[in-house]
Formats: structure tokens, sequence, C-alpha cells
């Protein structure tokens, strides 16, 4: 996989000399002039990181930071800033960055912060992978296996599944037997994990008190 590094900067020297740096260590770099330059490009969504400079003519970083993740692109930003900056730097790591350096940064130093915020991307590649997996499977139980995933995660027995549900305890562990399969779930600390990777609510024992089935169909936020 190529490791794609986007430099965002008006400054051509800096653009040069950050593309050689890192063209010599194996990235893939594209270099922007502007925001709006770089804002037109189709950006890959992993495998990838932003070096951002902060004061720019027209939009600066932090505007480009805001309508990277209005358009829900989790591309890891690190920073470039003049020592006036730092504070809004901060702040822009805050809101999500990775990271920020100030200029003119230390090229060992860039480089190892590109390296950190490339690992950041490529994990969340693989989580975005795994969650779609999960997804898939959750998409393929029928309606009343999901009820029954949905209260075994909080914990219920069979026995109390059948009595929330309104059917058989036999019933039950036929679709808990299915529903398992299909998530291809080994235990249920695992089953738990996945719910939670779905962002389905797995409250504490006390959260469980009397369920009422009906609420399983708007499981997922």
């Amino acid at each position: 996989m190529n490791r794609i590094v986007y430099i965002v900067d008006d400054d051509e020297m800096v653009r040069d000399s950050l593309g050689m740096l890192l063209s010599s260590v194996g990235y893939e770099v594209h270099v922007f002039p502007d925001a709006d330059a770089f804002l037109e490009q189709t950006l890959v969504s992993a495998g990838a990181c932003i070096l951002l400079d902060f004061a720019m003519p027209g939009r600066n970083g932090l505007q480009v930071q805001q309508e990277l993740v209005r358009r829900q692109n989790q591309l890891p930003i690190v920073f470039l800033t003049a020592h006036g900056d730092v504070p809004t730097a901060v702040q822009a790591v805050k809101a999500g960055a990775s990271d920020f350096l100030q200029k003119p940064a230390d090229g060992a130093e860039l480089l190892a912060r590109v390296a950190e915020a490339m690992e950041h991307s490529l994990q969340s590649q693989e989580v975005a992978a795994h969650t779609a997996l999960i997804m898939a499977h959750y998409d393929n139980l029928t309606p009343r296996e999901r009820d029954v995933m949905g209260l075994v995660v909080r914990g219920l027995s069979n026995k109390e599944i059948a009595r929330h549900l309104n059917i058989s305890f036999r019933t039950v562990e036929i679709h808990r037997s299915r529903m398992i399969h299909k998530m291809q779930a080994a235990s249920i600390p695992e089953l738990v994990g996945m719910a939670s990777a779905l962002g389905l609510h797995v409250p504490v024992a006390e959260e469980i008190g009397e369920i009422d089935p009906d609420m399983f169909e708007k499981l997922r936020n």
C-alpha cells in the first residue's frame, strides 16, 4: 500500500523541501499551494496523512480542518505553525488534529511525527474494515435475531429472553444459535464487543431491568 502525505503550504520552498524529504524515505507526496486547491482533490480515506500549514492566504489550516470534519474525512493532520500560531494550533489538536510542529521543523522530528500519524491512519483503516465486516454480519440477521442479540449482550439468560419476547425457550435457543453463527462470534464477550463496535448500547447489569422488546427495532444509533 502506498503511504501518501498531502502537503498544503503557500511557501513553495517549504513544499519543495518537505516533498524531497518525504519522498526520500518512500512516501508518495502530493503538494498544494493553498487550501482551495487541496480541498478540490479526492482524498484517500486511509493510509495517508496531511501536513497542513496553519497560516495561509484564504482559508487557514483550522478552516481546512473544520471542512474535513464536515466531510467526515478522518485523515490525521500535522499542523505546521509559526511561533505566534502555537496557542491556536493547540486548540486545533484538541479539536482532533494529530500534532503540530513549529517552523522550521527539524527533519528527523518531522519524519517521526509523520510516521506516527501514518500509523494512526492505518490503524483507523483496520478498525473501519473490521467494523464494516461486523455490520455486514449484523445486516444478515433477521429482526428476531437482532432482538435476541440485543438481549444477550445485556446479559439476559435464555429464560429471561423468552419471557421478554413472549416466545418459547426453545425458540430463543434456535434464534440465539443462528445469531451467534451469523455474527461469527466465538464467545459472548466477543459478541458484546461487536455490539459496541456497531454503536449498540450495552448497559451495565443494573441498567437492564424490565426491557420493552419493541425498542430493539431502534437499537442502532
